[in-house]
C-alpha cells in the first residue's frame, strides 16, 4: 500500500513556491549556507541490492512538507572507493554525512532487516542522546537488540512499521522552529 501512495504522490504535480514543497539534497551537494526550514537526516541502511531504496518512498511521502531532506544515497556512488581517510571521494562522503547529522533537526534512522549497516550504528551511538532521532528498527535487523536496549536507555523514538514513520517525522516538522 505504502508504495501505492509513494507513487500517487510522486504523480502530483509540487507546488509552484519552493517555500511549500520539500528540497532533496543528495550527497555531496553542499549544504544550503540559511537554516530556513527544518532539516530531516535520512539515515540508515544503504547497501545496493539488499536494503530497498526506502529514502525514495520517504521523500515521495514528505514532497509536500516545507523540509529540506538530506539523502546520502548517492547515485554515483563506486564501491571501487576505498573506506579510506586519504580516498577523496570516500572523505568527501563522510564529511557530507557528519555536516548533514549535526545540521539535521530530525534524523529518520531505519535499520532494514538482512542489513548490518555499521555506519548507521555509529550514527545512531553519535546522536543517539540528542532527541532528534526517529528510529525504525524491524525484526530481523541483524543487532535489533543491542539497537533496542539503547533506544530505551536514552530515549529513542522507536516506530513499529515505515507506514508509521511518516507521521512521526511529520510531528516533529510541524513542531520545528526556527532559531
Amino acid at each position: 500500500m505504502l508504495r501505492s501512495i509513494a507513487a500517487a504522490l510522486m504523480a502530483l504535480p509540487l507546488a509552484a513556491s519552493p517555500a511549500l514543497a520539500a528540497e532533496v539534497i543528495v550527497s555531496p551537494t553542499p549544504l544550503p549556507p540559511s537554516h530556513d526550514r527544518p532539516r530531516v537526516f535520512l539515515g540508515g541502511s544503504i547497501k545496493m541490492g539488499v536494503a530497498r531504496d526506502w529514502q525514495a518512498d520517504l521523500i515521495a511521502a514528505l514532497a509536500d512538507e516545507p523540509a529540506i531532506l538530506l539523502n546520502p544515497r548517492r547515485p554515483d556512488w563506486d564501491p571501487a572507493w576505498k573506506p579510506v581517510a586519504e580516498e577523496p571521494h570516500f572523505r568527501q562522503q563522510v564529511e557530507w554525512e557528519l555536516s548533514a547529522l549535526d545540521s539535521a533537526d530530525v534524523i529518520v534512522m531505519y535499520l532494514a532487516p538482512g542489513t548490518q549497516s555499521p555506519i548507521s550504528l555509529l550514527e545512531l551511538g553519535l546522536h543517539g542522546r540528542s532527541g532528534r532521532i526517529v528510529l525504525l528498527c524491524p525484526d530481523g535487523f541483524w543487532r535489533k537488540g543491542n539497537v533496542d536496549i539503547t533506544a530505551e536507555r536514552y530515549g529513542i523514538t522507536r516506530v513499529a512499521t515505515f507506514e508509521d514513520l511518516v507521521p512521526e517525522v511529520r510531528a516533529r516538522l510541524k513542531r520545528w522552529k526556527p532559531e
